[in-house]
Parts: C-alpha cells; sequence; structure tokens
C-alpha cells in the first residue's frame, strides 16, 4: 500500500479529479495549500503597496492505493495536471503500514477503496 499526495495547480483539479476518476481511482482527500517551488516571485499591489507574492495557492491531493494501482496513479496525475509550465507541481509516494476501514473495521487493502484492474485499462 502507498500514500500518494500530489500537489497541483488549482485550475487543473477538475482535470486531475476526471483522470483519477477514468483509471478507476475515487478515493480522494483535497486539501487548499500554498507551496513555493521553481516558479518566479511575483510583485502586485495592493492597497498603494507593492507585496511580493512568494507562496502561490495549490491543491494536495491524497490517495491511498494498493501496489498494483501505484503507476495507473501517477500516470492519471501526470495527464489531467500536466499544462508544461513551471508550476505544475510535484507527485510524492510514500509507503503505508496500516490502513483501517473506521466504519467496518476492515485493515490494509480491504479497507482501500475497491477498484478493479479492468477499469484501469484505457479505453
Amino acid at each position: 500500500m502507498k500514500l500518494v499526495t500530489a500537489v497541483i495547480r488549482p485550475e487543473r483539479v477538475q482535470q486531475v479529479k476526471e483522470a483519477l476518476f477514468q483509471a478507476g481511482i475515487s478515493g480522494i482527500t483535497l486539501g487548499r495549500v500554498s507551496g513555493h517551488g521553481g516558479e518566479q516571485e511575483v510583485v502586485e499591489h495592493y492597497r498603494g503597496t507593492r507585496v511580493r507574492v512568494e507562496f502561490r495557492d495549490k491543491v494536495e491531493v491524497r490517495m491511498a492505493v494498493s501496489e498494483p494501482f501505484v503507476q495507473a496513479a501517477i500516470d492519471a496525475i501526470c495527464l489531467g495536471a500536466r499544462t508544461g509550465e513551471v508550476g505544475d507541481g510535484k507527485i510524492f509516494v510514500q509507503p503505508l503500514e496500516q490502513v483501517v476501514r473506521i466504519r467496518t473495521g476492515e485493515r490494509d487493502n480491504a479497507a482501500l477503496t475497491p477498484v478493479t484492474e479492468t477499469r484501469l485499462t484505457p479505453a
């Protein structure tokens, strides 16, 4: 099991969500975050004062997936998030020690959102 975390542009959330759903991955969590990467700093004017924008608004997408679906999740995120410009984001893959579904007590792979391999093949 892996925890796949992606930090993406807010305007690409819909495309990433659709790509993940197309790949059969529907158990996702979204959160608003701010970050600084390779993008240039921007100076804006706010109420007559120059303000340097160091951190950009981003969206963090998280999902727990079983081993066979890690690459499918990565491919779907790249497909939906890529614009080819600096600031498209990053994907982090981390091992998960344990997953427990609170409602049923199911553990590990049984607790992950069910996905079938047939849904992962491109149409």
